[in-house]
C-alpha cells in the first residue's frame, strides 16, 4: 500500500491522545482472567465498552496531555504515511472518510465524519471508560473510532495474523463501517440482541466487514481534495491478502479454538473465519454497498 508522497495530510481527523493520563484514574479491567477475557472479547473488535460490560459505570476525569500531539507534529504529507504507522493510520482515516463522503452525495445523502481517537492504556468514551485490552472498538454516542496502536502487534503476535500495513487498514476500515451503519441506522439491529451464528449482532459485524472492502475496491480511484488524486495510488494483491488473513484471525471460531479449545457457535458475535473473509471479499470484488446485505 502506497500513499501519494505530494498528498497533505488532514490530521483534524485523528485525535491523538498517546502518552496522555487520567488523573486519579483507575484501571477499568483487571488483570488476569479478566483482563484475558477482555482480551478475547475485545480482539474480536467492533464493540463498545458497555456493550462488553467493561464500563466502570462512572465517567473518570479527562485524560491530559502535556504536548503537542505527534501526529501534528509528524504527518504532514503523504510521504510521512509512507515512513511511519501512526501517519499511515491518519492517511488511511483521511481516504475512508474521503470515499465515504463521496459515496453519500453520491447517492443523494449527506456524510458526518467521524473522529479516530488514538490512545495509550486506558480511555474514556461515550460508551464507557475502556482499557487497550477491549481493542479498537466504534462508540456510536460519541461518532469515533478508538485506537490503541498497540493492538496491531497482539493480531500478529497473539492471534497469528500476517500483519502487513493492509491488515492494519482493513481494521480501521472496518471500525469507519461501523460508523456507516450507525449513520444509516443499521447498528440499532445488534443492540440487545442475542449472540449466535445467525444473529444480528454476527450480520452487523459482517456488513462492516463488507463495508471495509467496499472502501478497498475503491481506494485507488477516490480523489483527495488536497490533490484531485488518489491520496492511495497503490493497493496490490499482498495487500489484499493480508486484509483477507487479518479478517479470518479475528473470526469467532479462530479466537474460540485458541483460547477455549472449542468452537461454540451459539455464542458468536461477528462470525466465522471463512465468513469475515467471504464479506471482505465481497465488498472487495463489487465495490458496492448495497451488495453488503447480510440481513437478506
Amino acid at each position: 500500500m502506497q500513499f501519494d508522497d505530494d498528498a497533505d495530510l488532514d490530521t483534524s481527523e485523528v485525535e491523538d491522545e498517546r502518552g496522555s493520563r487520567i488523573p486519579g484514574g483507575r484501571a477499568t479491567i483487571g488483570g488476569g482472567i479478566a483482563g484475558l477475557i477482555a482480551l478475547v472479547l475485545g480482539l474480536l473488535f467492533g464493540v463498545g465498552p458497555d456493550e462488553l460490560g467493561l464500563s466502570s459505570g462512572n465517567p473518570e476525569p479527562a485524560a491530559t496531555s502535556s504536548s503537542v500531539s505527534q501526529v501534528e507534529q509528524s504527518c504532514k504529507k503523504g510521504r510521512d504515511a509512507n515512513a511511519r504507522e501512526d501517519c499511515r493510520l491518519v492517511a488511511v482515516v483521511n481516504s475512508t472518510q474521503d470515499f465515504w463522503r463521496e459515496e453519500f452525495t453520491r447517492r443523494g445523502g449527506r456524510y458526518t465524519p467521524a473522529s479516530t481517537r488514538f490512545f495509550t492504556g486506558r480511555v474514556n468514551t461515550a460508551c464507557g471508560a475502556a482499557t487497550s485490552a477491549v481493542g479498537p472498538f466504534y462508540c456510536p454516542a460519541d461518532r469515533r473510532v478508538y485506537l490503541d496502536l498497540g493492538f496491531f502487534d497482539d493480531l500478529r503476535t497473539k492471534f497469528g495474523a500476517s500483519g502487513g500495513p493492509f491488515g492494519q487498514a482493513y481494521v480501521v476500515a472496518h471500525e469507519y463501517g461501523h460508523h456507516i451503519q450507525n449513520l444509516t441506522g443499521t447498528l440499532q439491529k445488534a443492540r440487545g440482541g442475542q449472540p449466535g451464528a445467525n444473529s444480528d449482532a454476527v450480520k452487523v459485524e459482517l456488513q462492516a466487514d463488507c463495508y471495509a472492502g467496499v472502501w478497498a475496491h475503491n481506494a485507488t480511484r477516490t480523489p483527495d481534495e488536497s490533490t484531485g488524486r488518489p491520496l492511495i495510488t497503490t493497493l496490490t494483491d499482498q495487500d489484499i491478502r493480508d486484509g483477507l488473513d487479518a479478517a479470518a484471525a479475528v473470526g469467532d471460531d479462530r479466537i474460540q479454538e485458541k483460547f477455549q479449545g472449542r468452537v461454540t457457535p451459539e455464542s458468536w458475535t461477528h462470525g466465522s473465519a471463512r465468513q469475515r473473509q467471504q464479506w471482505f471479499y465481497q465488498g472487495y470484488r463489487t465495490g458496492d454497498m448495497a451488495r453488503c446485505d447480510t440481513f437478506r
